[in-house]
């Protein structure tokens, strides 16, 4: 179990440097997977693991000038109240319902990486109706976080780019700064509620630290049109294997409702 943990964060940790995300878009499915976690423990265990992945890869990031610190503030503002009540829908919403509503924001965030090319370069201008925007990203950020355990990365990304014309390095740095206050208010809760794994989260995190630095240099290496259609194809994959999950979930809850 401890190698499958490892495993799970240096993979994940792979992925939120090269990505800009949290890491749990790949640590959730596989903690399904390997550590045999239902949804809801898999993603409450996911956002303990988050926390050290985003900090690192933010410093990283960070030390390459790709943050802009101004507007993760104003993004991790909004986090700080919309994790608490996504945290509070993990433990609420039926899990049916959540592994169709997690595989339904893979699939958007993957059409949209994968027919958008992302420019490198570009920087934010803060107005006050860009400063609301991102205040409303947060919001939508925590949410995420909250329910799915992921630390909206895959949602910050694409919107940092698309409508506040960020760079696709700029857009992953500033992601990964923005979604720590999302994380740790989104787990706070999940304590509490006895959903979290700690121990397991926490080796997943030490190993997902440990391989984010190496994710951040292919960041800076790939070409951005590159690394949007890689990552693009892996929610595909990702959303392929949890659709066929889900089904069959669905099908056992419902043989065994009716014996």
């Amino acid at each position: 179990m401890i190698l499958a943990l490892l495993a799970v964060g240096a993979i994940g940790g792979l992925l939120a440097g090269l990505f800009g995300v949290g890491g749990g878009i790949i640590m959730v499915p596989l903690l399904l997977w390997w550590a045999r976690m239902d949804q809801r423990q898999a993603a409450a265990t996911s956002l303990v693991a988050i926390v050290p992945t985003a900090i690192a890869g933010s410093i990283f990031y960070g030390i390459g000038g790709q943050v802009d610190w101004v507007a993760a503030l104003f993004v991790g503002a909004g986090t700080i109240v919309g994790a608490p009540i996504g945290a509070w829908l993990l433990r609420s919403l039926p899990l049916a319902w959540l592994r169709w509503l997690f595989i339904v924001g893979l699939l958007a965030a993957a059409v949209y990486l994968i027919l958008v090319t992302p420019e490198r370069g570009g920087s934010l201008e803060l107005q006050p109706l860009v400063m609301l925007g991102l205040v409303g990203l947060g919001l939508v950020m925590g949410l995420a976080a909250g329910m799915f355990g992921i630390g909206g990365g895959i949602i910050a990304v694409p919107v940092f780019i698309a409508l506040f014309g960020m760079g696709d390095l700029l857009a992953k740095g500033t992601s990964l700064l923005a979604m720590i206050p999302a994380a740790v208010s989104g787990t706070i809760p999940n304590l509490r509620a006895g959903l979290v794994r700690l121990r397991d989260g926490l080796v997943v995190g030490v190993a997902a630290v440990a391989a984010s630095g190496a994710g951040v240099s292919l960041a800076f290496l790939i070409p951005p049109s590159l690394s949007s259609i890689l990552f693009g194809m892996l929610l595909v994959a990702v959303v392929a294997q949890l659709s066929v999950r889900a089904v069959r979930l669905q099908a056992r809850e419902k043989r065994d409702r009716e014996g």
